[in-house]
């Protein structure tokens, strides 16, 4: 354990501490597309199959995603001091949550009858340990310790490859080979960084100046971003599982893999905010708004440069890479790549209203709207064009939901429509 307080370290320049993060990610995301070859090279029933079952797990770990951030809110206002006991109590909070998960988990699996949702006795299995890292790294965000953030999302994907390359081949094309070493890869991560988050915060770490969050206060916020989290992911997630239900798993799995690729933008974005939201929560709430305002312009242009090469490249990769059968992905990535692009401000503003106003309700509210239009568009688009159905719903529904949330952020801030635009001073 480093002797050097935690409240000590200086958090990276932004564009220092996004490179950081960028390479981090990029690295996560080649192991996540490593993953996604030998997944979806067994065919689009297993590729649709482990794409719910993730789905599934994400909305675990968001739905339980306010404690971390709580922590990450915390630690930024403090400059990164937090009482031991303040960290150990919230991992332990979040350690008892999973053992709950747990038991859904279970009680779901002994009653369905069919792929994944039979299998996911394996995630019950380690759902006790997945909470832990959110918790940890929003802890670690709050810090700016960039390093030990990225760490478990790197660690995580490799060991899945690793397994699936070593082991996988013996269970031919079954799904429950690809779940297995997902469950177990996850959950041996996750025990790792509780047991780091644990130990890394000094025992000495003087009371802060300011006061903890009180728990009905400190309850409510984590209840709103868990929440507002949750239905983010199911503003993407929803139309899987709408598909999936209307047109069956294969469909499922050729749509899966256009939503991650399209994902690949966010890679961008959410390394310019992980770098900002510290100083995002700051005393100054006019220094916050001008960096807000650089993350967001900075997210806005670099997924509107990056699309169309991604779309370029997922036209020549995907039918070679991953077979004929996800030649069908093309036209829902075209249709998702507008939204996508545009919804990459979305992490900025959130870490504006939630870091530093302490509102996550706005949060909530934006991606209520978004998930609203993506269901009212998708139950009609989705029966009648299937996969292009689901993105062009999605898409729409991302462009409408960012326009007001820039909006709402610029009349918050006290700026003009023209500050996005304005060359910073």
């Amino acid at each position: 354990m480093s002797s050097v307080p935690v409240a000590t370290r200086r958090p990276l320049p932004l564009l220092q501490g996004a490179a950081l993060n960028l390479a981090a990610r990029g690295l996560a995301v080649l192991l996540g597309l490593a993953i996604l070859v030998l997944v979806a090279r067994r065919g689009p029933a297993v590729q649709g199959a482990f794409a719910l079952f993730v789905a599934i797990e994400a909305a675990l770990l968001t739905l339980c995603s306010g404690l971390g951030l709580l922590l990450a809110r915390e630690a930024s206002q403090r400059h990164g001091a937090l009482p031991q006991a303040r960290v150990r109590r919230l991992l332990a909070i979040a350690l008892l949550l999973g053992l709950v998960a747990a038991l859904v988990l279970a009680g779901w699996a002994w009653l369905a009858q069919s792929e994944p949702y039979r299998h996911l006795w394996l995630l019950a299995l380690a759902a006790p340990a997945l909470l832990m890292v959110p918790t940890a790294t929003g802890l670690w965000m709050g810090q700016g310790r960039l390093l030990a953030l990225n760490l478990p999302q790197v660690a995580a994907p490799a060991i899945v490859v690793l397994i699936l390359l070593f082991a996988g081949r013996a269970d031919g094309t079954s799904a429950i080979a690809v779940l297995a070493a997902w469950a177990a890869a996850k959950g041996l991560v996750g025990l790792v960084t509780g047991w780091a988050a644990a130990r890394a915060v000094p025992a000495g770490v003087p009371a802060p100046e300011r006061p903890l969050t009180a728990p009905a206060p400190a309850l409510r916020f984590v209840l709103l971003i868990g929440l507002t989290n949750l239905v983010s992911l199911l503003n993407f997630r929803a139309t899987l599982f709408l598909l999936e239900r209307v047109h069956g798993l294969e469909p499922a799995g050729v749509y899966s893999v256009a939503v991650q690729v399209a994902e690949l933008l966010w890679l961008l974005s959410s390394a310019v905010t992980v770098s900002a939201y510290g100083r995002i929560g700051a005393p100054d709430p006019q220094q916050a708004a001008r960096l807000t305002l650089r993350a967001v312009r900075i997210n806005l242009l670099a997924t509107l440069a990056a699309a169309p090469l991604l779309a370029l490249a997922a036209w020549w990769l995907l039918p070679r890479v991953l077979g004929a059968a996800y030649a069908d992905a093309l036209l829902p990535l075209l249709l998702l790549l507008p939204g996508v692009a545009g919804y990459a401000a979305a992490s900025s503003l959130s870490a504006w209203f939630t870091n530093q106003r302490g509102r996550p309700q706005w949060s909530a509210a934006i991606a209520g709207l978004s998930l609203a239009l993506t269901l009212a568009i998708a139950a009609f688009t989705v029966p009648r064009y299937g996969a292009a159905g689901a993105a062009l719903a999605t898409s729409v529904a991302f462009l409408v939901a960012i326009a007001v949330a820039l909006r709402s952020f610029l009349a918050d801030a006290g700026l003009p429509w023209s500050a996005l635009w304005a060359r910073p001073q």
